[in-house]
Formats: structure tokens, C-alpha cells, sequence
């Protein structure tokens, strides 16, 4: 039996571990919450409780065929995102040293600083525009630096996610829309989103057919502006069709440009990946159909999930 071991085990990772154990793997995930570890047990998993920030819970942890890591900040708790992404997944991979034979660590899309609507790929320039983004790349550095020392012996890859979306996730803008409330940032900035179960899928093919030392990118195969996206869930959910303002507080979309636009396609030619829900057309046509019950459970988000909200694009 293959055996996998998930750090990070919510929005995407529960959704990893839940088609592996389907294909018959062994899954271990990895939660600080008793609770979590309950449910998870219940489900079939193999629950371990550790702290990415605490080494010493992290002495005993099982050999694996494939290391996940896909760990969110909570900003609930006392740790700070240098300590969760930085030195937890140091800590991580100092743990497992000899003891994986892949790793596919998840980052964002955060890294790219790109601000007046150009197309990035795999190999653009990483000059986050905020500190979020900058505690990513630092921990991708960290990363490297293992996978070129003490890591040798493991195949390691990167994947960058775009935002998230999908049940559960959209919940708050739907009551939003429903009520005329005007939202805060431009309209015409443009997002770059992945539907959660083609990044729980994205992720899986990449430990399956990844090459060791490549960075790949999750984003579906059409960015779009957020009015257009916000226009369609409108339509969608029978609510009045959305306004913005870019003055805002909390204001989402650059000052200054238009933000970036992602192009994966060479992620999905090399992985030969084919998307379940290609744009975000059939994405939110799902999500809308699992929350009202007629399709695959809606699954809340978590502090534990991967990548964390304030760290990637978010519609």
C-alpha cells in the first residue's frame, strides 16, 4: 500500500487525502486539533497531532511514498506566517530527511508582483507586492535549499495555486450580492482562481508525474476579471448584478494596474492535466449546485487549508 502524509489537511488537503485513500493509499494527516484528529480517524485516515512550529512534535513521523505540504496561516493563533511557512516547513522537511520519496510543497501565486495586467508563467520574475507574498518565496527558498542539500534523495516540486474557490467558499459574496452590497476594489482587476477539487486533483498528478526540481502553476485556463466573475454568480444565484468601489477600505485589484494574468498551460501540457472545471464558468455553476445540496458536499473553510487566504488571490 503507497502511503501519504498531509500537512495542511483542510480545504485542499482533505480533498488529496480523500481521493487517495479512495485509490486505495494510505493516508496520515497531520492536525494540531484533537477534534480534527477525531473526524479524520472516522474517516479512514491515519491522524497524527503535531505542530509544524514545534520540532519536537515531529520526531516520529511515518516513511512515506509522498510528503504534502500544504499548511495556512491562522491568524487565530500566536505563531506568525515566518514561523508557519518559513520555519514550519524547514522544520518539516528536516523531519523527513530520508524518509519521502516525493514532496510537492504548495505555495501562491502571491510571489508574482506583476501589477498592470501582464501574462506570467512558471518562469516569470517572483517580486512580490506585499508580505505575504514575500513570506512565500522565502519559503520556497527554503525549500530549494533543502532539496539541493540534505533533500537530494527526495523528488521535490513546487506548486503555485491561484485562488481557491469552490464549496462553502463563496457563501459571504453570495449574501453580499443578495443584499446590493457594494464591493470594495476594482472590477476590472483581473483573478486568477483554481477550482479546490482540480487543485486537490492538480496536486496529486504532480507527485505522480512531476519532475524533481520543477515549479508548477495551479490556475484554470482563463483569468478573468472580477466583474465578470461576480457578474456570472449574480446571474447564477438570481441576485442583482454586483457594483464596486475602488476607494474603499480593504479596496481588492492594484492602484496602479490591472494585476497579473496567469498562463499554466505548460503545467497542464508537461503534467498532461485536463481540468474538471477548465474556467470559471463550470467552477461556479458547481460550487452553487453544492451548496444548495444537489451536488458533492460543501466543505467549510479551515485555518489548516492550503495555500492561506491572505496569501493568494481570493475572488
Amino acid at each position: 500500500m503507497n502511503r501519504t502524509l498531509i500537512f495542511g489537511c483542510g480545504y485542499v488537503g482533505a480533498r488529496i487525502a480523500r481521493r487517495l485513500r479512495e485509490d486505495g493509499w494510505e493516508a496520515y494527516a497531520v492536525t494540531r486539533s484533537s477534534e480534527r484528529a477525531e473526524e479524520w480517524t472516522r474517516a479512514g485516515w491515519q491522524a497524527i497531532r503535531a505542530d509544524v512550529t514545534q520540532p519536537e512534535t515531529l520526531a516520529d513521523l511515518p516513511e512515506v511514498d509522498v510528503l504534502y505540504f500544504a499548511v495556512g496561516y491562522d491568524p487565530r493563533g500566536a505563531a506568525t506566517r515566518q514561523q508557519v511557512y518559513v520555519d514550519g516547513l524547514s522544520n518539516v522537511l528536516r523531519a523527513m530527511t530520508g524518509r519521502c520519496g516525493r514532496v510537492v510543497a504548495i505555495s501562491s501565486t502571491s510571489v508574482y508582483g506583476q501589477q498592470h495586467g501582464e501574462e506570467v508563467d512558471e518562469d516569470s520574475a517572483t517580486t512580490p507586492a506585499g508580505e505575504s507574498g514575500e513570506v512565500c518565496l522565502a519559503a520556497e527558498r527554503a525549500l530549494w535549499d533543502w532539496a539541493s542539500g540534505a533533500g537530494q534523495g527526495s523528488a521535490t516540486m513546487l506548486l503555485r495555486f491561484a485562488g481557491l474557490y469552490g464549496p462553502g467558499r463563496l457563501l459571504a459574496r453570495l449574501d453580499a450580492l443578495h443584499r446590493g452590497v457594494t464591493m470594495p476594489g476594482r472590477g476590472d482587476a483581473w483573478l486568477n482562481l483554481i477550482h479546490a477539487e482540480d487543485a486537490a486533483r492538480l496536486a496529486i498528478r504532480c507527485a505522480e508525474r512531476g519532475r524533481a526540481g520543477r515549479t508548477y502553476l495551479g490556475s484554470d485556463q482563463e483569468p478573468v476579471r472580477r466583474e465578470e466573475f461576480y457578474r456570472q454568480l449574480a446571474e447564477l444565484a438570481g441576485a442583482p448584478p454586483p457594483a464596486f468601489d475602488p476607494d474603499a477600505d480593504g479596496a481588492r485589484g492594484s492602484a496602479r494596474g490591472l494585476n497579473k494574468r496567469c498562463n499554466g498551460s505548460r503545467t497542464r501540457d508537461e503534467l498532461e492535466f485536463r481540468f474538471e472545471f477548465p474556467t470559471y464558468r463550470e467552477g461556479l455553476a458547481d460550487a452553487l449546485s453544492a451548496a444548495a445540496g444537489v451536488g458533492p458536499a460543501a466543505t467549510p473553510p479551515d485555518p489548516e487549508s492550503a495555500p492561506p487566504a491572505a496569501s493568494q488571490e481570493r475572488p
